[in-house]
């Protein structure tokens, strides 16, 4: 960015504070450039989601105490997707934005060094999505909180609290990739202390985060709530270490073996798993993203299920989110080519969602499974196969939904008000039933199962029909 260009001229606090400045403008006027006047109404979106989504669990019985505890748990996810600029790196930035250098990655064109860059970085993120995302989902769940008697001050404290909680999943999340850039098994130990911790016991997650100030202000519970994540935001950019985008990789036949194992005539699913694979992060960072919303939704159960008398169902539960949270390998597999390539070759559209979709879900089903298996710890296996099954068949209506409104463009969905509109609304209205399934099973656990399992067909059935429309669709839109 010419702009830039003299950003380093004095050292410094007043140094940050420009940098801060210009990457708040850099990312205002990259989204406004992407997606014009439609980007100015996002926030007005979120709030009418969030207002929609608190009232529907009102209705079913949830206490607002629960709902709260679960936003903080999606907050924190989101956190935890926006942190991971360490996992996907400069590669992914360029495939979807083209010949772009963004201030946070150039820091060997500036005399600024990369740890402070990352760090300006985060605390843009911080003020920009507290703005845009944050603060409406805030008024989304005042608008239903006020009317239920929960006083302003606490309303307050719930927009600080998941600010806070945003913040720590930003900082986990760059800080595991940071640790994951000069030792991998270092990551994975780290993951699995982690998770000993919270099935044991041992460790209270809730307290350890700015959710634990939520439930108990004081300034004990503020310096054990908001400690963590100061100290990840400290310790994630001083961890990681940028890699070398010179460096090559290869791997004879490589291609030719994948492609005869999954039986790809036209190859074009062999290409994007080797395309993944081959990206900052590799096929890891599903795996990663699988876990983190796996850890997520137990905890978010477990936390519905010590507010209320219900006892909600693990599996559906967690095959519903693990389905809908396969999107961003949807992201990944489009990520490094342009619908514009295809028309080049004599390549039918149909195909090619055909082939993406193969590739999506050999990389999404393994690990959504995976994390299934371990819920066997603690649940029957009947449960785990209900959850499998829900899983599977909302992995599959997530592709068809999201091939045939986006295409290649699934990033679009993030700042573009109507496509994320229509996006919200079709996963709504699969999720919904699917969440309130979840949480009556203790009540009526044959009927909520049957009521799981039929909206899980529906969806899958319409998903397929979606993907197979989506070819002809976007070959139309694009000649």
């Amino acid at each position: 960015m010419s702009e830039s260009a003299g950003a380093s001229d004095r050292p410094g606090g007043g140094l940050s504070t420009r940098l801060l400045a210009r990457m708040m403008r850099e990312e205002w006027r990259l989204q406004a450039e992407l997606f014009g006047d439609r980007f100015a109404a996002f926030p007005f979106a979120v709030a009418a989601f969030a207002g929609v989504g608190v009232w529907l669990l009102t209705l079913t019985g949830t206490p607002m105490d629960a709902v709260a505890a679960g936003m903080h748990g999606l907050v924190f996810f989101f956190g935890l997707q926006v942190g991971t600029i360490g996992l996907v790196g400069r590669d992914a930035l360029r495939d979807v934005l083209g010949d772009v250098t963004l201030l946070v990655f150039s820091a060997r064109t500036l005399p600024v060094s990369w740890r402070r860059l990352l760090a300006v970085f985060l605390v843009k993120d911080l003020l920009y999505y507290s703005g845009l995302f944050l603060a409406p989902l805030a008024v989304g769940y005042a608008a239903v909180a006020l009317s239920v008697g929960i006083p302003p001050a606490r309303i307050g404290l719930f927009w600080l609290t998941t600010t806070g909680t945003f913040a720590l999943g930003v900082g986990t999340s760059l800080t595991l990739s940071g640790v994951g850039t000069r030792s991998r098994a270092a990551v994975l130990a780290l993951v699995a202390a982690l998770a000993a911790g919270v099935v044991t016991g041992r460790l209270d997650l809730a307290t350890l985060s700015p959710y634990g100030f939520y439930l108990d202000p004081s300034l004990r519970t503020a310096l054990s709530g908001f400690g963590p994540a100061v100290a990840l935001a400290v310790v994630g950019p001083l961890a990681f270490r940028p890699g070398d985008d010179g460096a090559t990789r290869s791997a004879p036949d490589r291609y030719s073996r994948l492609r005869s194992a999954v039986g790809d005539d036209r190859g074009i699913a062999t290409r994007t798993v080797l395309e993944v694979a081959r990206s900052s992060g590799s096929v890891w960072k599903v795996l990663f993203s699988m876990g983190v919303l796996f850890g997520v939704t137990v905890l978010l159960v477990r936390q519905v299920a010590d507010a209320t008398a219900l006892a909600p169902s693990y599996g559906i539960a967690v095959g519903t989110f693990l389905g809908l949270g396969a999107f961003t390998t949807y992201s990944w597999v489009t990520q490094f080519d342009s619908a514009d390539e295809y028309l080049r070759y004599p390549v039918p559209m149909d195909e090619v969602f055909a082939g993406k979709r193969a590739a999506y879900l050999l990389l999404s089903v393994p690990a959504g499974l995976l994390y299934l298996a371990l819920s066997l710890v603690w649940l029957s296996p009947a449960e785990v196969a209900i959850g499998a099954v829900v899983f599977l068949l909302v992995a599959v209506y997530v592709f068809g939904v999201t091939a045939y409104v986006t295409g290649f463009s699934p990033n679009e969905l993030l700042f573009d008000t109507p496509l994320f509109a229509a996006f919200g609304a079709a996963l709504a209205v699969v999720s919904t039933p699917l969440v309130v399934a979840a949480l009556v099973y203790s009540e009526a656990p044959t009927t909520a199962t049957g009521v799981a399992l039929g909206v899980s067909l529906v969806a899958a059935l319409v998903g397929l029909g979606l993907s197979r429309r989506a070819g002809p669709r976007w070959n139309r839109k694009l000649r």
